[in-house]
């Protein structure tokens, strides 16, 4: 039988490890470029659409008949279609993925991080299409978002179903591999939107321009938010501390590695910023932090709840081939040796999160799909075409 499935239940699927075959019929280049990427091994093969329209029987033959199989396309269409194919040759568990790659792309799972005594909630929201991460705070029914994607259904929804109200959106940096919610959010909202005028100067929406050191609330009775200017990934980057318990590091700390400092176009200059973060910043701060990075290389890095989350001390000791650089010209030497080039696309996303583009939603979502290049890390460099 062929049946629709949704990017969650997928994801479901996936996290429990169900025998099921991904069968990718986009073509050869966009299938390399991005693909569904899985906490457990999955089995994946690629055989394109138009293969299955030449040459039906052979490519049917390339597909095994021993597990279920679960068609993926960039718009639905083509799946549903190699999907029937595949039906009419005797297969009898056959989906296809509603939406297309775009909804795996922008879907988001949530994951409660801080233990349920705390008289607040803290949220991870998980986004494994892009390996990236945002949070929300939830307090005496007051929702804060940190570094919100596009995909303004899922908040409206989990805002519901927690029974708040968002009021509050904080960006750790102008983001440049994916597009940012904030504005969107305010637009229907009118939550407040707060960020550093070091990206944000010049922005057409209105936002509060936050200073290192300020503090803001989560409530009127809830934790605190307490900013840390940490410039180096980007001039604005910018970490929130909260309840003195949690960092918030945007893409600044990852678990592995740090920020690249050279979406700017000014990789030396950045890289000098980024040493002084990491010597006069983050290694000041309390070795006990919980770290709440905004990307994930992969997913090795979660913990057993799949929580991407830990110490700063053991990040630091983990890193320590970059911590312990102590020397600028050397720490720009690993910068410049452990990065690839950044998508041409992420100058113009940056323009869209100031509000100086918008492009038609469609434009919006074709822009917004595939993996974060964000790190400067070994693994990063390794996997330049």
């Amino acid at each position: 039988m062929l049946t629709p499935y949704s990017a969650k239940q997928l994801f479901d699927w996936l996290t429990q490890a169900e025998e099921l075959l991904i069968l990718d019929v986009r073509n050869e280049e966009d299938f390399n470029r991005f693909k569904v990427e899985s906490p457990v091994e999955v089995d994946m093969i690629n055989v394109p659409y138009f293969d299955f329209m030449e040459e039906e029987e052979a490519s049917v033959a390339k597909v095994p008949r021993d597990k279920k199989v679960r068609v993926v396309c960039a718009k639905e269409g083509s799946a549903k279609y190699v999907g029937e194919i595949l039906i009419a040759h005797g297969f009898e568990d056959v989906g296809y993925l509603t939406q297309g790659i775009v909804s795996w792309g922008n879907m988001l799972t949530d994951k409660r991080i801080n233990d349920t005594a705390d008289t607040y909630e803290l949220w991870q929201f998980v986004r494994p299409g892009k390996a990236s991460l945002n949070y929300g705070l939830i307090s005496e029914g007051e929702l804060t978002l940190f570094d919100p994607s596009r995909n303004m259904e899922f908040y409206s929804q989990f805002a519901e179903a927690h029974d708040c109200k968002l009021t509050q959106t904080f960006e750790t940096h102008l983001q440049a591999d994916y597009i940012s919610g904030s504005r969107f959010l305010a637009e229907k909202t009118g939550a407040v939107v707060h960020a550093h005028a070091g990206d944000f100067l010049g922005a057409s929406f209105e936002y509060v321009s936050i200073q290192d050191g300020e503090t803001y609330k989560a409530s009127p009775k809830g934790p605190d938010i307490r900013i840390v200017h940490t410039p180096g990934h980007t001039p604005g980057s910018t970490c929130y501390i909260i309840d003195g318990k949690y960092v918030i590091s945007g893409d600044t700390i990852f678990i592995i590695s740090l920020g690249r400092p050279d979406l700017g176009g000014k990789a030396v200059e950045w890289a000098t910023m980024l040493y002084e973060t990491v010597n006069q910043k983050i290694k000041k701060m309390d070795p006990n932090l919980q770290v709440l990075p905004g990307h994930y290389i992969q997913w090795s890095e979660a913990n057993e709840d799949l929580v991407f989350e830990k110490s700063l001390g053991k990040i630091i000791e983990g890193n320590a081939s970059i911590y312990g650089i102590d020397n600028d010209k050397d720490f720009q030497k690993f910068i410049l040796e452990n990065i690839r080039k950044q998508p041409d696309v992420y100058a113009e996303i940056r323009k869209v999160n100031a509000g100086w583009l918008n492009p038609e939603d469609d434009e919006q979502s074709t822009m917004d799909l595939g993996k974060n290049e964000c790190a400067a890390s070994a693994y990063a460099a390794q996997q330049a075409s």
